[in-house]
C-alpha cells in the first residue's frame, strides 16, 4: 500500500494528545561484551505519577520535550518499540519521537548505538551495522529480564523502529539481510553523490575491508513482530533472498520528494518496495532527510552555518517539521494498534 501524506494536512492533534502526560524516562547502563565496554540509552513510558519535570534533549539549536525523570510507570500492558538513531545520531536526537511514543501508551527503549553515535563516532567501526542489532538484542534481554518491566510489556507486540542508518539496524532485527556486493556497487556508481559512500571516500574506509560473510549474515531477533524504517540506509541491491524471512508488518517512510529525497536512502530509486510487497510505504512530503531531526529554534540555523556544520535545520519551501513529526508518531502509534 503506498500513502502520500502531505506533512502539514496530516498534522491532526486529538485532545487525548493534548492533555496526555509527559512520557516517564529512565536512564539505562548496560554492559556490553561485544563492545567491551558499556552501552548508554533510555527507557521511556507511560506515568502515573511522581518524578522530576525535565526537559529533554534542548540545546541551543533544538527545543526540547517535557518529559518526567523516574517518575513511576503506568500500570497495563503497553507494546515495546527498540529505536535505533541514525549514524551520528544520539537518542537525544529521536526524543520526540521517544517520548511522544511513551505519551500515547508505548514502552521505547533506545540506546546510543558505540562508533555511529554522536560524540562516540568512528566511521570504520561503525560500518559493522551487525553491532547495532546485537546492542538492541542486549537491551530487548536486559528490559524482558526485569520482572516490573516484563510484567508491563505485551510480547505479541515488539517493534523494530529506526532512522537512516537506524532504519536499517530496524530491518535487519526484521529479518533483512545485506548485500555487501551489492553496496560496493553502488557506491562504485554513485561516489559522493551518494552521501554515506561520500564520507567512506573521504574518511579512505574501504568497504571491501568489511567481512562480506558477517555484512551479510542474518541478525534477526524472532521476538520482532514490526519493523519501521524511515529513510533506511544501506539498502541498495537488495533482494527476494535478502527480504525472504522479513516480518510481515513492515512500514517504510521516505521524507521529501525529487530533489530534496536523500540518494543514499532512497528506497523507491532502489526499488526496494518490489522485494517487500507487504510492506506499507509512506512518502512525506513536503520534507527532507534532517526533518526528522528534533524543532529548532529561530536561530538554530544560524548556529549551524556559523560553525560550518550540516544545515539540519533547512528545510524545503513549505515544510512544518512538527507536523511531519506528529505524522509520524501517529503512523507508528497507528501500527502498534494505540
Amino acid at each position: 500500500m503506498n500513502i502520500i501524506l502531505k506533512s502539514a494536512a496530516a498534522f491532526i492533534v486529538s485532545a487525548t494528545t493534548l492533555l496526555a502526560d509527559p512520557a516517564g524516562v529512565r536512564e539505562l547502563n548496560i554492559d556490553a561484551p561485544h563492545h567491551g565496554r558499556a552501552l548508554t540509552g533510555a527507557i521511556y513510558y507511560p506515568t502515573s505519577g511522581g518524578g522530576s519535570v525535565q526537559t529533554y534533549a534542548e540545546n541551543p539549536v533544538f527545543v526540547g520535550v517535557p518529559v518526567l525523570k523516574d517518575a513511576e510507570m503506568a500500570s497495563g500492558k503497553y507494546p515495546l518499540v527498540l529505536l535505533s538513531h541514525g549514524m551520528g545520531g544520539h537518542i537525544r536526537s529521536l526524543g520526540w519521537l521517544s517520548t511522544g511514543l511513551a505519551e500515547r501508551g508505548a514502552i521505547v527503549v533506545a540506546m546510543n548505538h558505540p562508533n555511529s553515535t554522536w560524540r562516540d563516532f568512528d566511521l570504520g567501526a561503525g560500518l559493522k551495522h551487525w553491532t547495532r542489532t546485537q546492542d538492541l538484542k542486549l537491551a530487548l534481554d536486559t528490559i524482558l529480564a526485569d520482572p516490573e518491566m516484563n510484567a508491563a510489556i505485551d510480547p505479541g507486540r515488539i517493534m523494530a523502529a529506526g532512522f537512516s542508518y537506524g532504519g536499517w539496524t530496524a530491518l535487519s532485527l526484521g529479518g533483512m539481510r545485506g548485500n555487501h556486493a551489492a553496496y560496493i556497487s553502488h557506491c562504485n556508481e554513485h561516489g559522493a553523490k551518494s552521501s554515506h559512500c561520500g564520507d567512506l571516500m573521504r574518511g579512505n574506509v574501504g568497504l571491501q575491508d568489511v567481512s562480506p560473510t558477517e555484512w551479510d549474515s542474518d541478525y534477526s531477533d524472532p521476538r520482532i513482530s514490526s519493523v519501521f524504517a524511515v529513510d533506511p540506509g544501506l539498502i541498495w541491491g537488495m533482494r527476494d533472498e535478502e527480504t525472504s524471512k522479513l516480518v510481515r508488518s513492515i512500514s517504510l517512510v521516505s521524507l521529501g520528494e525529487d530533489e530534496s529525497r536523500l540518494l543514499a536512502t532512497d528506497f523507491d530509486l532502489a526499488e526496494l518496495p518490489a522485494v517487500i510487497p507487504q510492506a506499507d510505504v509512506i512518502s512525506i512530503v513536503p520534507a527532507a532527510h534532517f526533518s526528522m531531526l528534533p524543532v529548532c529554534k529561530p536561530h538554530g540555523a544560524a548556529i549551524l552555518e556559523e560553525e560550518d556544520d550540516d544545515p539540519v535545520c533547512t528545510d524545503p519551501v513549505g515544510t512544518d517539521r512538527v507536523a511531519v513529526h506528529e505524522t509520524i508518531i501517529a503512523a507508528v502509534a497507528s501500527k502498534l494498534g494505540l
